[in-house]
């Protein structure tokens, strides 16, 4: 097993309510390492398409006039779900994660905070 999928299945079981975690790039969509605690959430695919969220947000912040403000996370809310999008230092990947409502939106963020460093490491 990979050091990044074992930090992504770390970052799973260090999330309260977590369904999945994934890392990405932004620019192709592939996706580095990925975990599913649902086998009907393919987080692959699903990092797939919300590289096209991170894209066309960067192309919404240079529109605004933003270009020089970094994205961090992007709250998707669902009915049933949070899906926050994490865009890493660099701005060419992001990490992925689903979790029930229930879940808390600060301890996601710290528990993302706390791996990106490690992540940085081992893709460059």
């Amino acid at each position: 097993m990979s050091s990044l999928q074992t930090t992504v299945e770390t970052m799973l079981n260090a999330i309260p309510g977590a369904i999945a975690v994934s890392l990405a790039e932004i620019e192709s969509g592939m996706c580095l390492a990925s975990k599913s605690k649902d086998t009907s959430l393919e987080p692959e695919l699903a990092a797939a398409y919300n590289a096209e969220v991170v894209k066309q947000k960067n192309k919404a912040k240079q529109a605004l006039g933003l270009g020089a403000q970094n994205i961090e996370d992007i709250l998707i809310t669902m009915s049933s779900q949070y899906h926050v999008l994490t865009v890493l230092p660099g701005n060419l990947y992001f990490i992925y994660v689903t979790t029930g409502r229930d879940s808390n939106l600060a301890i996601i963020r710290n528990v993302v905070r706390k791996y990106v460093d490690e992540i940085l490491k081992q893709i460059s």
